[in-house]
């Protein structure tokens, strides 16, 4: 005979729980749609030709940090490829690649025995808050500078700048930074990320950084490698990333920084013979499988 008091018991146990059982549920929609990402800007570099509605191609007529290359607006420095050529980037890829042209005069006189890429999203993607992440797999050589970066319109460094990745040509390594003023050139806001021997610069990697209104939080490969807040910045200067930025990829050659890692003066400042070799053959290049930018809603 069946107790009428345990089945009772029983049933309220049951509603209970399915009742605890519910409201979890319903807790758990709510922090997932509070979480939600809804992308604002992404690009595979699928097709022919690099997007222009998307990009802005530059060419030189400013010349910074005693960089080698002069920037040319050609399909021979950036451009886009497929199947082999992309080297694992199913859809496509693009290629950011210097070159050697010795004598290459710009429009503004001068002589450079390199030109190379760098586009931006200036004027046709800007944004402020939300998550910037590209997937980039870059070659090693000594005195290569390739970056994802983004920066502020405006009179720099109060414009800010946000360096996602930066490499010098050590293969184990790249680096994040931010400038602002009082924090510039020689920022102290810096880090490198070290990879494992068989997972270095060589091979493909998610670089990224998360802007909130007052962090920046930077990811490598879903990998927290440094963080910046606004009382860090506090003690040098104004906080400089409360303004709307723009999307740079670009590959420079030689320079401040690498000379500064690579102490190399000769036969360039900053790089090697064996880099240049490198470029001759056209082997020095970054490939970007994609692009994209999230914000939170």
């Amino acid at each position: 005979m069946k107790c009428k008091k345990c089945n009772y018991g029983f049933m309220v146990f049951f509603c209970c729980a399915l009742a605890v059982s519910t409201i979890c549920l319903g807790q758990k929609k709510k922090a997932a749609a509070k979480t939600e990402e809804t992308v604002i800007f992404f690009d595979d570099f699928e097709g022919k030709k690099l997007n222009r509605n998307k990009w802005n191609t530059e060419v030189t007529g400013m010349h910074v940090n005693n960089e080698l290359q002069a920037y040319v607006d050609t399909g021979s420095t950036v451009f886009l490829v497929s199947g082999a050529a992309a080297e694992g980037a199913k859809k496509g890829a693009l290629v950011i690649r210097p070159q050697w042209i010795p004598g290459f005069k710009t429009k503004d006189g001068q002589t450079f025995d390199f030109v190379s890429g760098r586009i931006n999203t200036q004027n046709k993607f800007e944004f402020a808050y939300g998550k910037a992440e590209a997937r980039i797999k870059l070659t090693e050589g000594a005195g290569l500078w390739p970056a994802w970066w983004l920066l502020g319109n405006g009179m720099w460094p109060a414009c800010g700048e946000i360096d996602i990745m930066e490499y010098v040509g050590e293969k184990d390594w790249a680096s994040a930074a931010v400038h602002g003023p009082g924090y510039s050139g020689e920022t102290p806001f810096v880090n490198r990320q070290y990879f494992s021997a068989g997972n270095d610069v060589t091979q493909w990697h998610i670089y990224a950084v998360e802007w909130t209104p007052d962090a920046l939080y930077f990811k490598y490969d879903g990998k927290l490698m440094f963080r910046l807040n606004k009382k860090m910045t506090g003690h040098y200067g104004k906080w400089a990333f409360d303004n709307k930025k723009y999307l740079i990829l670009n590959y420079a050659l030689g320079g401040a920084y690498p000379v500064k890692i690579n102490g190399v003066t000769m036969p360039y400042n900053g790089m090697p013979a064996s880099t240049v070799d490198l470029i001759k053959k056209n082997k020095a290049k970054m490939l970007v499988d994609w692009v994209k930018v999230t914000q939170k809603k």
